[in-house]
């Protein structure tokens, strides 16, 4: 036996393909506890993958007739992902803060170690969040004098003479209490307890927060735009696990908060990443071949 036939075989042995998948996932653990992008872009792990795909495509020539189709699916998938996982050396993740209602038009980027253009200008046109029903002490002034005190959730009623009143949301971190006003079903209008009204001159009631239990937040987003020289090309919401995506890029919300002069900004990272479709794409198949190996083989027990 030739020296090459023996290099051959050994790059299309099982136990070399053993091997390689047992170092590899070992080698993942760190990054994936740590969550970091750079030990899947070390030339080290680059290099395993290498090895992985060279031998399932010597695997798969070696024993192309033997190989039935669903087998050649999982292999073709699994060759994806690694070129998906290769493919991501060539992305990059950019963080920047933006102040609500103020843009940017850089971010610092990881792998370059400085900021970096990110080719728009980038706002945080509003900081949202979702609470769960907040319990709130709220007083009714009629003129001067107190009308009554209810306790109540957000998302409650109450009653002030004719009117029906409407806890609708407590907002932070202004802590100010929105309302809205019916009667008969109809909508007056609404107030909050900072004093901002939309309601008839002749309503005769204020409202005062009194107090309020600490809120547990439910869910958290912000609102993006982009622009160009002054010109509007995109708008979306960003949350931690929904990125607003455009052009390649996916900006993520990782953060809010408040300085010390209480102004809110929101921390957001930016993310390209080439080889996500074929990370995706090679699981899909891998799944398909799966699925299709386990149909073939109850049809040969039946």
């Amino acid at each position: 036996m030739t020296l090459l036939k023996r290099i051959g075989r050994f790059l299309a042995s099982m136990e070399l393909a053993v091997a390689l998948f047992l170092i590899v996932a070992v080698a993942a653990i760190p990054g994936t506890f740590a969550g970091t992008r750079a030990l899947y872009a070390h030339p080290a792990f680059l290099c395993l993958l290498a090895g992985v795909a060279l031998n399932l495509v010597c695997c798969t020539l070696r024993r192309f007739r033997s190989l039935s189709v669903p087998v050649l699916i999982l292999h073709l998938g699994v060759l994806v992902i690694c070129g998906g996982v290769a493919a991501r050396t060539f992305g990059h993740v950019a963080t920047v803060n933006v102040y609500e209602g103020t843009s940017v038009d850089q971010a610092y980027r990881w792998d370059l170690e400085r900021d970096a253009p990110l080719g728009a200008d980038l706002t945080v046109t509003r900081i949202n969040r979702e609470f769960y029903p907040i319990p709130v002490r709220v007083g009714v002034l009629r003129g001067s004098a107190k009308e009554a005190l209810h306790t109540l959730k957000t998302g409650d009623s109450f009653t002030a003479g004719p009117y029906r009143v409407t806890a609708d949301s407590l907002q932070f971190p202004s802590e100010v209490l929105r309302l809205s006003v019916f009667r008969d079903g109809q909508l007056v209008g609404i107030c909050d307890t900072a004093g901002e009204r939309s309601l008839p001159a002749e309503f005769p009631y204020d409202f005062r927060l009194v107090a309020f239990q600490n809120p547990v937040l439910k869910r958290l987003w912000v609102d993006l735009a982009l622009s160009r020289d002054g010109v509007a090309i995109a708008e979306g919401t960003a949350e931690v696990n929904a990125p607003f995506i455009w052009n390649g890029l996916y900006f993520y919300n990782t953060q809010v908060g408040t300085d010390a002069m209480g102004m809110s900004f929101a921390g957001i990272q930016v993310v390209r990443d080439p080889g996500r479709p074929c990370v995706f794409a090679g699981f899909a198949m891998v799944g398909l071949g799966a699925v299709l190996a386990c149909a073939r083989r109850l049809r040969r027990k039946q």
